[in-house]
Protein backbone atom coordinates (compact mmCIF):
# COMPACT_ATOMS: atom_id res chain seq x y z
CA UNK A 1 0.00 0.00 0.00
CA UNK A 2 2.37 2.33 0.76
CA UNK A 3 4.54 1.50 -2.17
CA UNK A 4 1.06 2.26 -3.83
CA UNK A 5 0.84 5.48 -2.41
CA UNK A 6 4.79 6.22 -3.23
CA UNK A 7 3.55 6.04 -7.00
CA UNK A 8 1.30 8.80 -7.00
CA UNK A 9 3.29 11.03 -4.57
CA UNK A 10 6.18 11.10 -6.55
CA UNK A 11 4.53 11.79 -9.55
CA UNK A 12 2.73 14.97 -8.38
CA UNK A 13 5.85 15.52 -6.53
CA UNK A 14 7.83 15.83 -10.02
CA UNK A 15 4.57 17.69 -11.67
CA UNK A 16 4.32 20.49 -9.15
CA UNK A 17 8.35 20.75 -8.90
CA UNK A 18 7.76 21.48 -13.14
CA UNK A 19 5.03 23.29 -12.77
CA UNK A 20 6.09 26.28 -9.75
CA UNK A 21 9.74 26.12 -11.56
CA UNK A 22 8.51 26.72 -14.81
CA UNK A 23 5.57 28.88 -14.16
CA UNK A 24 7.20 32.28 -15.04
CA UNK A 25 8.93 30.42 -18.01
CA UNK A 26 5.24 29.20 -19.37
CA UNK A 27 3.59 32.13 -17.81
CA UNK A 28 5.81 34.72 -20.39
CA UNK A 29 5.49 32.01 -23.23
CA UNK A 30 1.65 32.62 -22.72
CA UNK A 31 1.69 36.61 -23.33
CA UNK A 32 4.60 36.35 -26.01
CA UNK A 33 2.28 36.10 -28.49
CA UNK A 34 0.12 39.12 -27.54
CA UNK A 35 3.32 40.98 -27.76
CA UNK A 36 4.18 39.58 -31.27
CA UNK A 37 0.86 41.27 -32.85
CA UNK A 38 2.39 44.38 -31.63
CA UNK A 39 5.82 43.59 -32.51
CA UNK A 40 5.25 42.10 -36.15
CA UNK A 41 3.16 45.28 -37.51
CA UNK A 42 0.28 43.13 -39.45
CA UNK A 43 -1.03 39.92 -39.65
CA UNK A 44 0.64 39.27 -42.78
CA UNK A 45 3.68 39.53 -40.99
CA UNK A 46 2.49 37.13 -37.92
CA UNK A 47 1.67 34.79 -40.66
CA UNK A 48 4.72 34.72 -42.33
CA UNK A 49 6.81 33.90 -39.36
CA UNK A 50 4.36 31.21 -38.35
CA UNK A 51 5.07 29.50 -41.56
CA UNK A 52 8.50 29.67 -40.74
CA UNK A 53 8.55 28.45 -37.45
CA UNK A 54 6.37 25.42 -38.86
CA UNK A 55 8.48 24.82 -41.28
CA UNK A 56 11.64 24.70 -38.92
CA UNK A 57 9.26 22.44 -36.62
CA UNK A 58 8.84 19.96 -39.58
CA UNK A 59 12.75 19.83 -40.66
CA UNK A 60 13.77 19.03 -36.95
CA UNK A 61 12.39 15.46 -37.05
CA UNK A 62 13.87 15.15 -40.22
CA UNK A 63 17.34 16.40 -39.14
CA UNK A 64 18.03 15.02 -35.45
CA UNK A 65 16.40 11.22 -36.78
CA UNK A 66 14.08 11.34 -33.81
CA UNK A 67 16.91 10.39 -31.82
CA UNK A 68 15.48 12.62 -29.20
CA UNK A 69 13.09 10.65 -28.03
CA UNK A 70 15.86 7.25 -28.52
CA UNK A 71 18.18 9.67 -25.93
CA UNK A 72 15.97 9.68 -23.10
CA UNK A 73 14.09 6.30 -23.59
CA UNK A 74 17.56 4.72 -23.64
CA UNK A 75 19.33 7.40 -21.60
CA UNK A 76 16.59 5.91 -18.42
CA UNK A 77 17.56 2.48 -18.89
CA UNK A 78 20.07 1.26 -15.80
CA UNK A 79 22.28 -0.96 -18.15
CA UNK A 80 23.08 1.81 -20.68
CA UNK A 81 26.70 3.66 -20.96
CA UNK A 82 25.00 7.92 -20.71
CA UNK A 83 28.19 8.76 -22.46
CA UNK A 84 27.39 6.23 -25.15
CA UNK A 85 23.85 7.68 -25.76
CA UNK A 86 25.09 11.44 -25.58
CA UNK A 87 27.45 10.44 -28.30
CA UNK A 88 25.29 8.50 -30.53
CA UNK A 89 22.59 11.61 -30.35
CA UNK A 90 25.08 13.97 -31.27
CA UNK A 91 26.62 12.09 -34.46
CA UNK A 92 22.59 11.71 -35.45
CA UNK A 93 22.07 15.09 -35.52
CA UNK A 94 25.16 16.02 -37.25
CA UNK A 95 24.22 13.47 -39.99
CA UNK A 96 20.99 14.74 -40.46
CA UNK A 97 21.98 18.38 -40.86
CA UNK A 98 24.58 17.33 -43.56
CA UNK A 99 21.67 15.86 -45.14
CA UNK A 100 19.39 18.77 -45.17
CA UNK A 101 22.73 21.11 -46.64
CA UNK A 102 22.21 18.22 -49.62
CA UNK A 103 18.85 18.49 -49.81
CA UNK A 104 18.76 22.35 -49.87
CA UNK A 105 17.12 23.12 -53.18
CA UNK A 106 14.11 20.75 -52.22
CA UNK A 107 14.18 23.22 -48.79
CA UNK A 108 13.68 26.04 -51.01
CA UNK A 109 10.59 24.95 -52.28
CA UNK A 110 8.82 25.24 -48.72
CA UNK A 111 6.69 28.39 -48.91
CA UNK A 112 8.76 31.58 -48.10
CA UNK A 113 12.08 29.66 -47.10
CA UNK A 114 13.85 30.78 -49.81
CA UNK A 115 14.18 34.59 -48.58
CA UNK A 116 15.31 32.78 -45.05
CA UNK A 117 17.39 29.87 -45.85
CA UNK A 118 20.24 30.74 -43.51
CA UNK A 119 18.25 31.80 -40.05
CA UNK A 120 15.83 28.90 -41.23
CA UNK A 121 18.91 26.21 -41.30
CA UNK A 122 20.13 27.83 -37.49
CA UNK A 123 17.03 27.60 -36.15
CA UNK A 124 17.03 23.77 -37.10
CA UNK A 125 20.30 23.22 -35.78
CA UNK A 126 19.89 25.13 -32.46
CA UNK A 127 17.04 23.90 -31.84
CA UNK A 128 17.86 19.98 -32.05
CA UNK A 129 21.21 20.35 -30.07
CA UNK A 130 19.35 22.05 -27.24
CA UNK A 131 16.96 19.32 -27.75
CA UNK A 132 19.74 16.95 -27.00
CA UNK A 133 20.77 18.37 -23.94
CA UNK A 134 17.98 19.00 -22.70
CA UNK A 135 16.06 15.62 -23.23
CA UNK A 136 19.79 13.76 -21.70
CA UNK A 137 19.89 15.59 -18.78
CA UNK A 138 16.39 14.63 -18.05
CA UNK A 139 17.54 11.15 -18.72
CA UNK A 140 19.76 11.45 -15.85
CA UNK A 141 16.73 12.87 -13.53
CA UNK A 142 17.79 16.27 -13.25
CA UNK A 143 14.49 17.73 -13.15
CA UNK A 144 15.25 20.78 -11.26
CA UNK A 145 17.75 22.35 -13.88
CA UNK A 146 15.31 21.26 -16.59
CA UNK A 147 13.04 23.63 -14.89
CA UNK A 148 15.78 26.49 -14.50
CA UNK A 149 16.56 25.74 -18.29
CA UNK A 150 13.10 26.60 -18.94
CA UNK A 151 12.65 29.80 -16.99
CA UNK A 152 16.37 30.89 -18.95
CA UNK A 153 15.13 29.63 -22.46
CA UNK A 154 11.99 31.98 -21.84
CA UNK A 155 13.53 35.10 -20.42
CA UNK A 156 16.56 35.34 -23.13
CA UNK A 157 13.60 34.26 -26.10
CA UNK A 158 12.08 37.44 -24.99
CA UNK A 159 15.08 39.94 -24.53
CA UNK A 160 16.25 38.65 -28.12
CA UNK A 161 12.54 39.15 -29.46
CA UNK A 162 12.98 42.76 -27.93
CA UNK A 163 16.12 43.10 -29.40
CA UNK A 164 15.31 41.76 -33.16
CA UNK A 165 12.02 42.87 -33.16
CA UNK A 166 11.58 46.16 -30.69
CA UNK A 167 14.94 47.69 -31.59
CA UNK A 168 16.14 46.58 -34.92
CA UNK A 169 12.65 45.95 -36.55
CA UNK A 170 14.17 42.75 -38.25
CA UNK A 171 10.55 41.26 -39.08
CA UNK A 172 10.45 37.45 -39.95
CA UNK A 173 14.22 37.41 -39.95
CA UNK A 174 14.19 38.55 -36.07
CA UNK A 175 11.93 36.16 -35.62
CA UNK A 176 13.70 33.21 -36.50
CA UNK A 177 16.94 35.06 -34.97
CA UNK A 178 15.72 35.24 -31.64
CA UNK A 179 14.39 31.58 -31.44
CA UNK A 180 17.68 30.78 -32.85
CA UNK A 181 19.75 32.66 -30.14
CA UNK A 182 17.01 31.73 -27.30
CA UNK A 183 18.09 27.61 -28.28
CA UNK A 184 22.05 28.30 -28.58
CA UNK A 185 21.84 30.14 -25.38
CA UNK A 186 19.80 27.31 -23.34
CA UNK A 187 22.13 24.45 -25.37
CA UNK A 188 25.30 26.03 -24.17
CA UNK A 189 23.85 26.70 -20.17
CA UNK A 190 22.88 22.80 -19.97
CA UNK A 191 26.15 21.38 -21.91
CA UNK A 192 28.25 23.02 -19.02
CA UNK A 193 26.15 23.27 -16.03
CA UNK A 194 24.19 19.99 -16.76
CA UNK A 195 28.00 18.22 -17.36
CA UNK A 196 27.28 17.35 -20.66
CA UNK A 197 30.71 17.94 -21.40
CA UNK A 198 31.86 15.04 -19.62
CA UNK A 199 30.15 12.68 -21.89
CA UNK A 200 31.49 14.02 -24.96
CA UNK A 201 33.60 11.15 -25.38
CA UNK A 202 33.99 9.94 -29.14
CA UNK A 203 35.37 6.43 -27.93
CA UNK A 204 31.98 5.77 -25.98
CA UNK A 205 30.23 5.38 -29.71
CA UNK A 206 28.56 2.25 -29.49
CA UNK A 207 27.83 0.96 -33.23
CA UNK A 208 25.45 -1.93 -31.50
CA UNK A 209 23.70 0.66 -29.41
CA UNK A 210 23.33 3.17 -32.07
CA UNK A 211 21.80 0.62 -34.03
CA UNK A 212 19.34 0.01 -31.23
CA UNK A 213 18.19 3.75 -30.58
CA UNK A 214 17.54 3.88 -34.56
CA UNK A 215 15.89 1.13 -34.95
CA UNK A 216 13.68 2.77 -31.78
CA UNK A 217 13.45 6.34 -33.04
CA UNK A 218 13.56 6.17 -37.07
CA UNK A 219 9.51 5.31 -37.34
CA UNK A 220 9.06 8.54 -34.77
CA UNK A 221 10.36 10.85 -38.17
CA UNK A 222 7.23 9.76 -40.02
CA UNK A 223 5.04 9.74 -36.94
CA UNK A 224 6.58 13.41 -36.54
CA UNK A 225 5.93 14.40 -39.64
CA UNK A 226 2.21 12.88 -39.20
CA UNK A 227 1.77 14.99 -36.01
CA UNK A 228 2.81 18.65 -37.90
CA UNK A 229 0.33 17.44 -40.93
CA UNK A 230 -2.35 17.62 -38.22
CA UNK A 231 -1.24 20.18 -36.27
CA UNK A 232 0.84 22.63 -38.41
CA UNK A 233 0.13 22.26 -41.85
CA UNK A 234 -3.32 23.68 -41.06
CA UNK A 235 -1.19 26.95 -42.21
CA UNK A 236 0.07 25.96 -45.05
CA UNK A 237 -3.80 25.01 -46.67
CA UNK A 238 -4.96 28.50 -45.24
CA UNK A 239 -2.07 29.81 -47.61
CA UNK A 240 -3.00 28.24 -50.55
CA UNK A 241 -6.27 27.80 -50.21
CA UNK A 242 -7.62 31.19 -48.99
CA UNK A 243 -5.87 33.44 -51.08
CA UNK A 244 -8.41 36.82 -51.37
CA UNK A 245 -10.41 34.63 -49.38
CA UNK A 246 -13.35 37.51 -47.74
CA UNK A 247 -10.69 39.92 -49.67
CA UNK A 248 -7.69 39.23 -47.37
CA UNK A 249 -4.19 37.33 -48.17
CA UNK A 250 -3.86 34.15 -47.20
CA UNK A 251 -0.69 35.32 -45.39
CA UNK A 252 -3.55 37.45 -43.42
CA UNK A 253 -5.40 34.42 -42.31
CA UNK A 254 -2.60 32.39 -41.23
CA UNK A 255 -1.87 35.36 -38.97
CA UNK A 256 -5.35 35.61 -36.92
CA UNK A 257 -5.02 31.10 -37.03
CA UNK A 258 -1.87 31.88 -35.16
CA UNK A 259 -3.51 34.79 -33.32
CA UNK A 260 -6.14 31.59 -32.41
CA UNK A 261 -3.54 29.13 -30.88
CA UNK A 262 -3.19 31.66 -27.77
CA UNK A 263 -5.63 30.26 -25.66
CA UNK A 264 -5.35 27.16 -26.50
CA UNK A 265 -1.74 27.13 -25.44
CA UNK A 266 -3.21 26.75 -21.68
CA UNK A 267 -4.24 23.39 -22.20
CA UNK A 268 -0.53 22.52 -24.14
CA UNK A 269 1.46 23.91 -21.55
CA UNK A 270 -0.33 22.17 -18.60
CA UNK A 271 0.01 19.52 -20.45
CA UNK A 272 4.16 19.60 -21.44
CA UNK A 273 4.92 20.02 -17.51
CA UNK A 274 2.85 17.04 -16.81
CA UNK A 275 4.39 14.66 -19.54
CA UNK A 276 7.61 15.81 -18.32
CA UNK A 277 6.93 14.41 -14.98
CA UNK A 278 4.73 11.61 -16.50
CA UNK A 279 7.31 9.91 -18.95
CA UNK A 280 9.73 9.47 -15.71
CA UNK A 281 7.08 7.77 -13.82
CA UNK A 282 5.83 6.01 -16.85
CA UNK A 283 9.00 4.23 -17.55
CA UNK A 284 9.96 3.87 -13.75
CA UNK A 285 7.22 2.29 -12.23
CA UNK A 286 6.59 -1.32 -13.06
CA UNK A 287 3.87 -2.55 -10.54
CA UNK A 288 0.66 -2.53 -11.06
CA UNK A 289 0.83 -0.79 -13.96
CA UNK A 290 -2.80 -0.81 -15.80
CA UNK A 291 -4.48 0.36 -12.24
CA UNK A 292 -2.04 3.24 -12.00
CA UNK A 293 -2.43 4.24 -15.42
CA UNK A 294 -6.14 3.74 -15.49
CA UNK A 295 -6.05 6.47 -12.73
CA UNK A 296 -4.08 8.73 -13.92
CA UNK A 297 -5.94 8.94 -16.92
CA UNK A 298 -9.09 9.66 -16.00
CA UNK A 299 -7.84 12.29 -13.35
CA UNK A 300 -5.82 14.07 -15.84
CA UNK A 301 -8.76 13.91 -18.41
CA UNK A 302 -10.67 15.47 -15.98
CA UNK A 303 -9.08 18.36 -15.19
CA UNK A 304 -7.93 18.52 -18.77
CA UNK A 305 -12.00 18.61 -19.74
CA UNK A 306 -12.59 21.35 -16.98
CA UNK A 307 -9.51 23.88 -18.44
CA UNK A 308 -11.44 23.24 -21.86
CA UNK A 309 -14.48 24.34 -20.99
CA UNK A 310 -12.75 27.27 -19.10
CA UNK A 311 -11.15 28.24 -22.37
CA UNK A 312 -14.26 28.47 -24.66
CA UNK A 313 -16.04 30.39 -22.06
CA UNK A 314 -13.31 32.92 -21.96
CA UNK A 315 -11.90 32.96 -25.32
CA UNK A 316 -13.80 35.80 -26.94
CA UNK A 317 -12.87 38.45 -24.09
CA UNK A 318 -9.57 37.16 -24.09
CA UNK A 319 -8.89 37.99 -27.68
CA UNK A 320 -8.74 41.67 -26.57
CA UNK A 321 -5.21 41.52 -25.54
CA UNK A 322 -4.16 41.48 -28.89
CA UNK A 323 -4.18 44.15 -31.37
CA UNK A 324 -7.48 45.15 -32.42
CA UNK A 325 -6.67 43.38 -35.80
CA UNK A 326 -6.72 39.82 -34.78
CA UNK A 327 -9.69 39.61 -32.49
CA UNK A 328 -11.76 37.21 -35.32
CA UNK A 329 -9.05 34.92 -34.49
CA UNK A 330 -11.20 33.92 -31.67
CA UNK A 331 -13.11 32.03 -34.21
CA UNK A 332 -10.42 29.22 -34.28
CA UNK A 333 -10.32 28.87 -30.60
CA UNK A 334 -12.44 26.53 -29.50
CA UNK A 335 -11.65 23.46 -32.10
CA UNK A 336 -8.12 24.29 -31.42
CA UNK A 337 -8.87 23.81 -28.23
CA UNK A 338 -9.91 20.50 -28.31
CA UNK A 339 -7.23 19.61 -30.26
CA UNK A 340 -5.29 20.81 -27.67
CA UNK A 341 -6.98 18.38 -25.13
CA UNK A 342 -6.77 15.29 -27.78
CA UNK A 343 -2.79 15.69 -28.14
CA UNK A 344 -2.53 15.82 -24.44
CA UNK A 345 -4.90 12.55 -24.32
CA UNK A 346 -2.71 11.41 -27.43
CA UNK A 347 0.49 12.66 -25.61
CA UNK A 348 -0.59 10.28 -22.61
CA UNK A 349 -1.23 6.68 -24.56
CA UNK A 350 2.02 7.56 -26.62
CA UNK A 351 3.93 6.64 -22.91
CA UNK A 352 2.90 3.57 -23.36
CA UNK A 353 4.58 2.81 -26.89
CA UNK A 354 7.13 4.20 -24.81
CA UNK A 355 7.24 1.84 -21.64
CA UNK A 356 7.31 -1.04 -23.82
CA UNK A 357 9.33 0.56 -27.34
CA UNK A 358 7.20 -0.02 -29.55
CA UNK A 359 7.22 3.21 -31.78
CA UNK A 360 5.98 1.58 -34.58
CA UNK A 361 2.33 2.14 -33.21
CA UNK A 362 2.94 5.98 -32.52
CA UNK A 363 3.80 6.08 -35.91
CA UNK A 364 0.66 3.94 -37.34
CA UNK A 365 -2.02 6.18 -35.39
CA UNK A 366 -0.42 8.85 -36.61
CA UNK A 367 -0.08 8.33 -40.18
CA UNK A 368 -3.81 7.53 -40.02
CA UNK A 369 -4.89 11.13 -38.88
CA UNK A 370 -2.40 12.88 -40.97
CA UNK A 371 -4.11 11.39 -44.00
CA UNK A 372 -7.42 12.35 -42.62
CA UNK A 373 -6.45 16.03 -42.07
CA UNK A 374 -5.68 15.85 -45.10
CA UNK A 375 -8.90 15.23 -46.52
CA UNK A 376 -10.77 17.10 -44.45
CA UNK A 377 -8.61 20.38 -44.82
CA UNK A 378 -9.66 20.28 -48.46
CA UNK A 379 -13.15 19.74 -48.09
CA UNK A 380 -13.71 21.78 -45.09
CA UNK A 381 -11.77 24.95 -46.26
CA UNK A 382 -14.16 24.58 -49.27
CA UNK A 383 -17.12 24.66 -47.05
CA UNK A 384 -16.53 27.08 -44.09
CA UNK A 385 -13.08 28.71 -45.55
CA UNK A 386 -10.16 28.90 -43.17
CA UNK A 387 -11.98 28.11 -40.06
CA UNK A 388 -12.67 24.67 -41.71
CA UNK A 389 -8.87 23.87 -40.54
CA UNK A 390 -9.70 23.84 -36.95
CA UNK A 391 -12.20 20.80 -36.94
CA UNK A 392 -10.67 18.95 -39.66
CA UNK A 393 -7.68 19.02 -36.99
CA UNK A 394 -9.64 17.85 -34.10
CA UNK A 395 -11.47 15.17 -35.74
CA UNK A 396 -8.12 13.74 -37.07
CA UNK A 397 -6.42 13.78 -33.48
CA UNK A 398 -9.76 12.17 -32.36
CA UNK A 399 -9.04 9.39 -35.18
CA UNK A 400 -5.13 9.26 -33.41
CA UNK A 401 -7.31 9.14 -29.77
CA UNK A 402 -9.29 6.24 -30.48
CA UNK A 403 -6.99 3.80 -32.76
CA UNK A 404 -4.46 4.45 -29.87
CA UNK A 405 -7.06 3.35 -27.15
CA UNK A 406 -7.80 0.52 -28.93
CA UNK A 407 -3.88 -0.51 -30.26
CA UNK A 408 -2.88 -0.17 -26.48
CA UNK A 409 -4.89 -3.09 -25.24
CA UNK A 410 -2.60 -5.54 -26.21
CA UNK A 411 0.11 -4.06 -23.93
CA UNK A 412 -1.70 -2.50 -20.93
CA UNK A 413 -5.36 -2.67 -19.68
CA UNK A 414 -6.48 0.85 -19.26
CA UNK A 415 -10.06 1.72 -18.82
CA UNK A 416 -10.76 4.81 -20.32
CA UNK A 417 -14.49 4.98 -19.26
CA UNK A 418 -16.13 5.75 -22.97
CA UNK A 419 -19.18 6.68 -21.95
CA UNK A 420 -17.98 9.71 -19.39
CA UNK A 421 -15.61 10.56 -22.30
CA UNK A 422 -18.23 10.77 -24.25
CA UNK A 423 -20.52 12.88 -22.28
CA UNK A 424 -17.38 15.46 -21.70
CA UNK A 425 -17.03 15.73 -25.18
CA UNK A 426 -20.92 16.58 -26.19
CA UNK A 427 -21.28 19.37 -23.15
CA UNK A 428 -18.12 21.32 -24.54
CA UNK A 429 -19.53 20.86 -28.40
CA UNK A 430 -22.47 22.40 -26.54
CA UNK A 431 -20.95 25.31 -25.51
CA UNK A 432 -19.00 25.34 -28.87
CA UNK A 433 -22.28 25.72 -30.80
CA UNK A 434 -24.01 28.47 -27.70
CA UNK A 435 -20.67 30.65 -28.31
CA UNK A 436 -20.91 30.70 -32.08
CA UNK A 437 -24.56 30.69 -33.24
CA UNK A 438 -26.35 32.45 -30.20
CA UNK A 439 -26.13 36.28 -29.69
CA UNK A 440 -26.62 35.54 -25.60
CA UNK A 441 -23.99 33.25 -25.37
CA UNK A 442 -22.70 33.70 -22.08
CA UNK A 443 -25.59 32.15 -20.03
CA UNK A 444 -25.21 28.29 -21.56
CA UNK A 445 -22.48 28.56 -22.12
CA UNK A 446 -21.24 29.74 -18.54
CA UNK A 447 -23.99 27.10 -17.52
CA UNK A 448 -22.74 24.18 -19.34
CA UNK A 449 -19.11 25.11 -17.86
CA UNK A 450 -20.05 24.87 -14.37
CA UNK A 451 -21.70 21.09 -15.51
CA UNK A 452 -18.54 20.32 -17.23
CA UNK A 453 -16.40 21.03 -13.74
CA UNK A 454 -19.27 19.42 -11.67
CA UNK A 455 -18.88 16.21 -13.61
CA UNK A 456 -15.02 16.08 -13.05
CA UNK A 457 -15.25 17.35 -9.54
CA UNK A 458 -14.95 13.92 -8.23
CA UNK A 459 -12.05 12.44 -9.76
CA UNK A 460 -9.46 15.85 -9.02
CA UNK A 461 -11.03 16.47 -5.46
CA UNK A 462 -10.56 12.31 -4.56
CA UNK A 463 -7.37 12.37 -6.18
CA UNK A 464 -6.41 15.67 -3.68
CA UNK A 465 -7.90 13.80 -1.11
CA UNK A 466 -5.58 10.85 -1.33
CA UNK A 467 -2.22 12.72 -1.42
CA UNK A 468 -3.68 15.25 1.19
CA UNK A 469 -4.19 12.63 3.93
CA UNK A 470 -0.82 11.28 4.13
CA UNK A 471 0.34 14.48 4.53
CA UNK A 472 -1.97 15.87 7.04
CA UNK A 473 -1.72 11.99 8.76
CA UNK A 474 1.91 13.02 9.70
CA UNK A 475 1.17 16.75 11.15
CA UNK A 476 1.81 16.71 14.94
CA UNK A 477 -1.14 17.22 16.51
CA UNK A 478 -1.45 19.58 19.37
CA UNK A 479 -1.45 19.22 23.39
Amino acid sequence: MASSQKKYTTLVSNTLLFAISNFSSKLLSFFIRPYLSYALDSPDVMGVSSLLQQATNLLIPVVSLGVAYAVIRFGLDKGVEKASVFINGALSIFSGFALLVLALPLVRLIPNAADYLPWLYLCVLASCLRTLCTQFIRARLLNRLVAIDGVLTTLSLLIYYLVFLSWLHLGATGFLLANACADLTSMVFVFLVGGCWRYCKPKAFDRHLWAEMLRYCLPMIPASISFWIINASDMFFVQALCEDYGGRSGNYWVGLLSAGYFLPQVITIMGSIFYEAWQLSAVTEEQDREAFFSKIFRVYASVLFCCVAGVVLLCRPMMHLFKADYYDGWIFVPFLTLCSLCTCLNQFLNSVYVVYKRSSGSLYTMLAGAVLNVVLNLVFIALWGPWGVAPASFISLLLVFVLRAYSTRGLLQIDFHPGWLALNLALVLGQIWCLMHLDSWVLPVLVLTVLVCALNFREIYSMLQKLLGKVLRRRPTKG
